[in-house]
């Protein structure tokens, strides 16, 4: 006789996933400037292009360093195919584009799956590099197809409206591209709730266990590899729509280097990490990068610190609060916590005026007057010099004490709530 079960509904994921889709919504009404509502495009199809290379990295333990090959291949097709059908060949509506790019991208996947996946370690990080770096020299190579160094160019405003939306303005390419961007986030997210994906994380952890009980862990690497490509293809097809152009840039190192650095920086080991680690990136390539162009060194030592201090990610960084907010001891770490991002936005101030005025010193034919914090000085004169030098020096003493008051209140509050374990 069949038996019912009862599965009592995950309220927390209820509220955690109806909660996304309503930031999504909400989002472009409270960043209202074109500025930001261009940042917020760029960051959904980003996300996904983070949490696809986290199903590599994070998920199966495989470090690549050519998963733009993926994403930029389906941006290509999807180019293309927008064109084609801007001349009427190909009758697909711009809503559905990006499956163009996902196919794309599957269909490299298992091209160069099939070769990468047959290692694993840092043989299969060497192969995709050399992968990465055959394909960029290819789209230099082959401008019928690449379009050379200046790329594909096209138009995502063609035919008819679809359901009244044109697609031209960028409020509707954002509700496009974050619809996409919350399928795609709830799909990967059931995926590691499959078979697959548990084994994948056993593949990650012990591979020689994993054979051990049946499982080709080649095989589980392939398939990763495949659904991962996928879905990076989705994100090449939505950054066409957004940019409308396509060039050599979205297959190089470069942007393999970026969702690296992303991923890691949001926290390799937690599914929402790479969405939190995109947000931060887009954010130093959009934004700060606008303010000033040293901002990849900010960026470098940024990543620097994160790999020092928090290894996790700034996941990690979140999640070690929960269980002292639950034990209701939280409010113990809040002057600390205080004086620690007092200190460290001291020690900011100082690193900024610094390497803005070692940066202004640098270019030639350029006033050396610059504008750092609300603050006009010139970087010749030595007041500058002294003033963000104590600020630096100053905040780096403080941050040292205030960190060890917070390890001290940490260490504390962690040794009450295993006593209340035990």
């Amino acid at each position: 006789m069949d038996t019912l079960k009862f599965s009592p509904i995950n309220l927390g994921r209820w509220i955690l996933w109806g909660g996304t889709a309503l930031v999504f919504l909400v989002a472009p009404h409270i960043f209202t400037n074109s500025f930001a509502l261009t940042m917020l495009t760029q960051m959904g199809a980003f996300i996904i292009f983070a949490l696809s290379y986290n199903m590599l990295l994070g998920q199966s333990g495989m470090l690549s360093f050519g998963h733009a090959v993926y994403s930029g291949l389906g941006a290509y097709m999807a180019v293309h195919a927008l064109n084609l059908a801007a001349k009427g060949v190909l009758p697909i509506p711009l809503p559905l584009l990006p499956l163009v790019g996902g196919f794309a991208g599957l269909i490299f996947g298992v091209i160069f799956g099939y070769v990468t996946t047959r290692k694993s370690g840092t043989t299969f990080a060497m192969i995709s590099l050399g992968i990465g770096e055959m394909v960029f020299a290819c789209a230099l190579m082959f401008p019928g197809f690449f379009g050379g160094e200046a790329g594909i160019s096209t138009n995502r405003v063609i035919g008819k409206p679809f359901l009244g939306l044109t697609f031209g303005p960028a409020l509707q390419v954002y509700y496009l591209v974050a619809a996409w961007c919350f399928l795609c986030m709830a799909a990967m997210f059931a995926l590691t709730q499959t078979p697959l994906g548990r084994m994948a994380n056993a593949v990650r952890d012990n591979p020689e266990r994993t054979e051990f009980v049946g499982y080709n862990t080649q095989h589980v690497r392939f398939l990763q590899m495949v659904l991962a490509s996928f879905f990076a293809g989705v994100s090449g097809g939505l950054s066409c729509i957004n940019f409308e152009i396509v060039s050599a840039e979205n297959v190089s190192a470069i942007r393999s280097g970026g969702v690296l650095l992303a991923t890691f920086i949001g926290g390799i080991p937690f599914f929402f990490g790479p969405i939190i680690g995109s947000v931060v990136f887009i954010i130093f390539v959009v934004a700060l990068s606008g303010f000033t162009k040293a901002w990849l060194l900010y960026l470098g030592l940024f990543f620097l610190a994160m790999v020092l201090y928090a290894p996790g990610g700034l996941a990690s960084l979140l999640l070690m609060q929960i269980p002292v907010i639950r034990a209701r001891r939280f409010g113990e770490l809040a002057v600390p916590y205080l004086l620690a991002g007092c200190a460290a936005l001291m020690a900011l101030a100082g690193l900024i005026g610094i390497v803005e005025m070692v940066y202004r010193l640098s270019e030639q034919g350029v006033s050396t007057v610059l504008t750092v914090l609300g603050w006009s000085f010139d970087a010749k004169s030595a007041a500058p010099w002294a003033v963000f030098g104590l600020l630096l020096g100053g905040g780096l003493v403080a941050l040292r004490y205030a960190a060890r008051l917070v390890g001290e209140r940490w260490g504390t509050i962690q040794a009450g709530l295993q006593g209340r374990a035990a």
